[in-house]
């Protein structure tokens, strides 16, 4: 027997069964060793900067319109018929049959026609249609790009949610805000750089904001969910501090801190334990920070009657687009603010008029606020605001006074961030149906932000499983007309 308790190669006479199993099981374990050792080492290291923090701020690809952004989620799938695209042909011909084809490609049956129970109204210098659900917006359409072409390939919640988060409806991909961070960092080392405020827990929950392959340190810190209203609800999970007294968790800290920094100088400067102490320092300086932003007493009267806060209908989401404010102005780099289940759902198959006029007022105002807000503090410039949604519904009614899921045609849209406002991108046919003109999908959407923030989407790629994997995958189309 050899001293590795392996018995030596005849040369003359091939390996045994037996032989070759234990030696080609001991390389499989070998190999993920060394991959996994590879992974955690890539994650600890930032080589544009030198630096050991992998969240250190890096370079992009080209100078970035926006430093930051804010997803606005409305979960459920908002018309878009009733709300940034006015059909008069669709009133025209209400309680018909409908004389362009319905798609394939339906989640339920659908019978005649059924008109926007809302008026539109023009808007804004740029004179913008918007519907009587959303007044405040409409205050604010000069400072928002409108695209009314958009277009998904999932019909269900589910399968729709995470392509709009993270470009894939069926295989678990890292989220668009994970991409952020991983490609770009944070500016705020104190707080983390990928935020999602009261995130649902149904179609994708966590997968929204995780970051499947992409190392964990990019992953998304959730505050709250959408289940209990944000004022009752306690902060950042599982970042209370494990001790009352500060100085003695700092002392903790130090003493844990000097003794890895000890093991490390005898393993000649292991990355991976240097960025498992940067971790610890993070959630350090995070649980002294994060309560500050969360504390809402030291904002103005005014500011508080802005976002509707303490106010009903509007206090839940009022508070959390001013939680989003306040964590954009700190430098947090990629923030969601979910609208979506139990307190809201925008998912309309019947009672049109009550689902959509009582969330509507819920986020009508708030979102508005958010605007003025930022703009008025010089952030909105530098800051990409976006309304989404994972689908648009059917211009055809289910049952007598509902709308069925609609990926072939939606409304989204941007404003801040070097985006150009007060303008319109694509359209429908003239009941809503189908893209009629500059169609936009999911991919698209993504690389456009992607852009804004200053990423070449075919440039920022993650190696994984034997190849590169990117947000928007081998697509992707920069919608330009939509840029300043």
């Amino acid at each position: 027997m050899s001293k590795m308790g392996t018995p030596p190669v005849n040369p003359t006479y091939p390996l045994s069964r037996r032989e070759a199993l234990q030696r080609v099981g001991g390389g499989f374990g070998f190999t993920a060793l060394a991959s996994l050792a590879t992974l955690e080492a890539n994650a600890a290291i930032n080589p544009s900067s030198g630096s050991s923090n992998p969240l250190a701020p890096k370079k992009s690809h080209h100078p970035a319109r926006a430093k930051r952004v804010i997803v606005l989620f409305l979960h459920g799938g908002v018309s878009h018929i009733d709300s940034f695209d006015p059909k008069p042909k669709l009133t025209e011909l209400h309680g018909q049959p409908s004389p362009i084809k319905k798609p394939k490609f339906n989640f339920a049956p659908t019978g005649n026609l059924l008109k926007s129970p809302w008026k539109f109204k023009k808007y804004g210098e740029c004179g913008m249609d918007v519907s009587e659900l959303f007044p405040e917006i409409g205050s604010v359409v000069d400072e928002i790009a409108f695209i009314r072409s958009m277009q998904s390939d999932f019909v269900a919640h589910g399968g729709a949610s995470l392509q709009l988060f993270t470009g894939d409806g069926i295989m678990v991909r890292p989220s668009m805000g994970a991409w952020a961070l991983y490609g770009l960092g944070t500016e705020n080392q104190d707080l983390p750089g990928f935020i999602s405020i009261c995130p649902t827990v149904h179609h994708g929950g966590a997968q929204h904001y995780g970051t499947s392959f992409l190392p964990a340190i990019y992953q998304g810190t959730a505050i709250g969910d959408s289940v209990v209203p944000l004022k009752s609800q306690a902060g950042i999970k599982n970042l209370d501090p494990a001790e009352k007294d500060a100085a003695l968790q700092r002392r903790q800290l130090n003493l844990l801190a000097q003794r890895n920094r000890r093991h490390a100088s005898r393993t000649e400067g292991d990355l991976r334990l240097e960025a498992r102490i940067e971790a610890f320092e993070l959630a350090y300086r995070m649980q002294m920070k994060a309560p500050e932003v969360l504390d809402l007493s030291g904002e103005t009267k005014e500011t508080l009657d802005l976002y509707g806060i303490d106010q009903n209908p509007t206090d839940d989401y009022g508070r959390a687009c001013l939680v989003a404010r306040r964590l954009s102005e700190r430098g947090v780099r990629f923030i969601q603010v979910t609208h979506g289940l139990p307190k809201a759902y925008w998912d309309a198959h019947g009672n049109l008029r009550g689902n959509h006029t009582g969330n509507a007022k819920q986020a009508d105002k708030p979102i508005a606020a958010l605007i003025k807000d930022l703009k008025q503090r010089g952030l909105l410039q530098d800051t990409l605001v976006i309304f989404a949604t994972e689908f648009g519904r059917t211009p055809a009614a289910q049952g007598d006074d509902g709308r069925d899921h609609h990926p072939h045609a939606y409304t989204m849209w941007m404003a801040g961030g070097g985006v150009r406002g007060g303008t319109v991108y694509g359209a429908t046919d003239e009941l809503g149906y189908y893209v009629a003109e500059n169609r936009v999908h999911t991919h698209d959407f993504h690389a456009t932000i992607l852009h804004l923030m200053g990423i070449d989407h075919t440039q920022l790629t993650y190696r994984y499983s034997g190849r590169d994997f990117r947000l928007t995958d081998v697509h992707g189309n920069i919608i330009h007309s939509i840029i300043s």
